[in-house]
């Protein structure tokens, strides 16, 4: 009965993998031009910075108020269901911004990071209570492998309509890609309902007591939400670092990366994040089951790995240093995505889960908001500032980690 009941709750995690899949093909997929589209529309190396930290922000911060909402009520699919449906359709709807429609196009950015935070608490929580019967790092790092293959696949099928697309200008071009988009956002909403389907009640994977229990910030979770807030305020958003890139190579500069420019056009953009999804989803699966473990040692050592990434992409002076700086970005992303909510499943009781991921990712968001903001103001004044910055944050997450660690034992 026991093998029947983990079996059970293995072909739930892989099948909402799946769903995952589909869902991070669109919106990632996007991310992939993301950047490059905002600048083409008219927006500025501080403007794609501050909406891509106001738009985690509020996708974040806001994970607060559904999480609570949902340990309340406890609707979890409900909550999970409306939120996907949000998400997905906001990215394809960037292909009727129009030329200069820089603000529509910011605007349709953050109604998708709503999507995402009224999904996130319920979805997380629901995929723990089967993580309960798997191990947590094993079971999120499996789920952030299916996460990552979708945002391989997504920038993948980005680059193929940019390959075949042989007319039109560049505005046209990104706006077919973001209508190809539609494709696998509809594949998410069809699977999401069969899994809803196929697993009406998920919580059952975890048995508790019955009655509502108010979530308590207990000392080892506040270190550890200082530690998360600093390693989101360091991390760069991905649509600053591919504004950097495609600058840099089309700027008419000689030297430098300019030497090899002809490997990296509008079209080739999508394939380096395409690359780094691949490194994501290999750490994440890597260091998932070195946290079951390890603990926090898994966390301590991604951090130090993906802490330089900025020297190698915003100072590098060849295309294989920047292709290295862009991969360890990726470890740093495959961690935080399985790491850290691995740790939350740990130290927050499933009737107050969804409130503990809530206040996690809320903080989350609001250093990286302020982060972004930072580093693409810093942008424009120092490269080297920024980096350094950067670097620094998410190295003094550690202390904070490994205290949190001993508190909690």
């Amino acid at each position: 009965m026991k093998n029947k009941r983990l079996s059970s709750a293995m072909a739930f995690i892989v099948l909402f993998g799946i769903v995952s899949l589909f869902s991070d093909m669109t919106h990632e997929g996007a991310s992939s031009i993301r950047g490059a589209y905002l600048s083409l529309l008219g927006a500025s190396a501080g403007t794609i910075g501050f909406v891509s930290g106001l738009g985690e922000m509020i996708g974040y911060s806001m994970r607060y108020i559904f999480g609570k909402l949902t340990d309340r009520f406890q609707k979890y699919w409900p909550m999970t269901v409306f939120g996907y449906i949000l998400d997905v359709l906001a990215v394809p709807a960037l292909a009727l911004v129009g030329e200069n429609g820089w603000f529509l196009a910011c605007s349709l950015l953050v109604v998708q990071r709503m999507g995402k935070a009224i999904k996130k608490p319920a979805k997380d929580t629901i995929m723990s209570f089967a993580a309960s019967q798997e191990g947590a790092g094993k079971s999120f790092g499996i789920q952030e492998v299916l996460d990552q293959t979708g945002a391989f696949l997504g920038p993948v099928l980005l680059y193929l309509v940019m390959l075949f697309k042989k007319d039109g200008s560049e505005f046209e071009l990104y706006s077919q890609c973001f209508a190809f988009l539609t494709i696998p956002g509809g594949i998410t909403i069809i699977l999401l309902f069969v899994t809803k389907h196929c697993f009406p009640n998920p919580e059952q994977f975890e048995p508790s007591p019955k009655e509502y229990v108010p979530f308590k910030m207990k000392k080892e979770f506040v270190l550890y939400i200082a530690g998360i807030s600093l390693f989101a305020f360091g991390f760069i958003d991905y649509s600053l670092i591919i504004m950097h890139v495609s600058r840099t190579f089309s700027s008419g500069i000689s030297g430098g990366l300019m030497e090899t420019s002809e490997l990296i056009n509008s079209g080739s953009l999508p394939l380096i994040y395409a690359g780094a999804m691949l490194v994501d989803a290999v750490s994440a699966l890597v260091f998932g089951f070195m946290y079951d473990k390890k603990g926090i040692k898994a966390l301590v050592f991604s951090t130090l790995i993906s802490a330089p990434f900025a020297f190698f992409v915003f100072m590098a002076g060849t295309l294989p240093t920047l292709l290295w700086g862009i991969a360890l970005w990726g470890v740093g992303m495959g961690a935080q995505e399985s790491i850290l909510k691995a740790a939350v499943t740990t130290m927050v009781p499933k009737a107050s889960r969804a409130t503990g991921y809530g206040v996690f990712e809320c903080a989350f968001g609001i250093f990286w908001f302020l982060g972004s903001w930072l580093m693409g103001v810093l942008y424009d004044i120092s490269i080297p500032a920024m980096a350094a910055v950067s670097a620094a944050a998410q190295l003094a997450a550690i202390p904070l980690y490994i205290t949190s660690s001993k508190k909690r034992r």
